[in-house]
């Protein structure tokens, strides 16, 4: 096993298992995205990896989004802007990957960590998991490419009812409503998703990236346009009093004031 600081990977019959671990809740800091960026890289230039599979070594946290100390070091719209696309820049890798990632999601799985499991082209829950991008409630949206990637699962209509209310679903609601492809029960969703990678290696690798490269947009350029104007929207946020105080109400475990500044 490769360990570093906070991401882990073995291979194991052809998949790459990316196990987050960054107590207490796998927050997806800069390190963090960093490092799953590297491994990102050496396996899509490893052609005896086929599958890819990212679960949490905490059983309660998938995880629980964008290390919120460093959003609070934000000073501006630009460098909030450029914290945004860097995040969208390494989901973009995962989701652009010619070999499926599957996101095993046990306990908590919010804001950046939904983003994250988003970025995957298949997805597992569990009947404990819960789903959200509760971002709203800190005076900012989405900036990993979450506003995109719900609303082309769920339509503006469905992903407008979760991002705007800030509302939070289990794994049998992430299911019936698409967002992840199987629920299974607590303490499951790696076994699954291995088993899942096992099937898809008995096709053909040449097959499963044209399927992926036909199924998933590539060179769409409305949808690049999406992503950026979600980046600068979401860097816009640290110009404004409202995602100051929706931070330090955050951190300081309080409800925040907002005064639309």
């Amino acid at each position: 096993m490769n360990d570093t600081t906070h991401l882990s990977q073995i291979v194991e019959d052809s998949t790459a298992v990316l196990t987050l671990n960054n107590p207490p809740v796998n927050a997806l800091s800069c390190a963090v995205l960093n490092e799953l960026a590297h491994r990102i890289q050496q396996i899509a230039a490893d052609p005896d990896i086929r599958t890819v599979v990212i679960h949490s070594a905490l059983p309660k946290f998938f995880s629980a989004g964008a290390n919120i100390q460093e959003l609070a070091a934000l000073r501006n719209s630009r460098e909030g802007q450029v914290y945004a696309e860097r995040g969208q820049a390494v989901l973009h890798q995962i989701e652009h990957l010619p070999k499926p990632a599957i996101a095993a999601i046990e306990g908590v799985c919010l804001g950046g960590g939904l983003e994250l499991a988003l970025a995957c082209p298949l997805r597992i829950a569990t009947t404990a998991s819960r789903l959200g991008l509760p971002e709203v409630n800190l005076g900012l949206l989405p900036g990993f490419g979450g506003t995109v990637r719900l609303a082309r699962l769920l339509g503006t209509t469905q992903a407008m009812n979760m991002i705007l209310l800030a509302k939070e679903i289990d794994g049998a609601e992430a299911a019936r409503l698409g967002i992840v492809h199987q629920v299974v029960k607590p303490g499951t969703a790696l076994e699954t998703a291995l088993e899942l990678a096992r099937q898809i290696q008995s096709k053909s690798p040449a097959s499963v990236a044209a399927i992926l490269c036909t199924l998933l947009p590539r060179d769409d350029t409305l949808e690049k346009h999406a992503f950026e104007k979600e980046a600068r929207l979401f860097g816009a946020r640290f110009d404004t009093e409202d995602a100051k105080e929706g931070i330090r109400a955050f951190l300081e475990k309080r409800v925040p004031q907002f005064q639309g500044r």
